[in-house]
């Protein structure tokens, strides 16, 4: 198996064990009454445009190896960093859902069940699930050899990003008050003592 088709088989293994992250243990009795919920359409919109971006796409390029004219030859130490990166993701991504347990979410919404974590990973970043997201992306630009479907998860999950980042922290203020004002001054969003 040449390089350009191990990073794309490393991806799908990324996507088998995201998915397994995402949907095994998290999704269960968590059914509780929404007490703030923001822009239903808009929330669908861009979770659409991230999906597209940073699993359809590229799933498409796996499977069927379209769009040819844009793939190109990746260097070995490319797939390196982007399996190191990729597994760097599924990490964050674990630790995130595992402590969030039934506080996680999917749209931008805070049921009335929820608590401020602010132990574990989210001790050093308010927001570590789009840290997972923005490593999960950066893996594929460098697994995916092709120009198209590999950076189409930055330029999706950027939009995503920062459309809906204000909003969802305006909520949380909302929901806890002066705990998340506190909480944010001595946190950084994402990326621990820098943004």
């Amino acid at each position: 198996m040449g390089t350009e088709r191990l990073g794309d088989v490393l991806w799908l293994l990324g996507l088998v064990v995201w998915c397994v992250i995402r949907y095994a243990p998290y999704r269960r009795a968590r059914r509780t009454s929404t007490v703030i919920k923001r822009d239903r359409d808009r929330e669908r919109l861009l979770l659409i445009i991230s999906f597209l971006g940073m699993f359809a796409l590229p799933l498409v390029f796996v499977a069927t190896g379209e769009p040819r004219f844009a793939d190109y030859r990746p260097h070995p130490i490319q797939i390196v960093l982007g399996a190191l990166i990729l597994a760097a993701a599924l990490w964050v991504f674990r630790r995130t859902h595992k402590e969030l347990g039934r506080n996680w979410s999917a749209t931008l919404e805070v049921r009335e069940s929820h608590t401020l974590i602010t132990t574990g990973i989210y001790r050093s970043v308010r927001h570590p699930m789009y840290a997972g997201y923005w490593l999960w992306t950066a893996a594929q630009a460098l697994l995916i050899a092709n120009w198209i479907a590999g950076p189409a998860g930055i330029l999706s999950f950027a939009l995503h990003f920062f459309m809906r980042i204000g909003r969802e922290e305006q909520m949380l203020r909302e929901r806890f008050g002066e705990a998340y004002l506190d909480y944010a001054a001595r946190t950084s969003r994402i990326i621990p003592g820098l943004y």
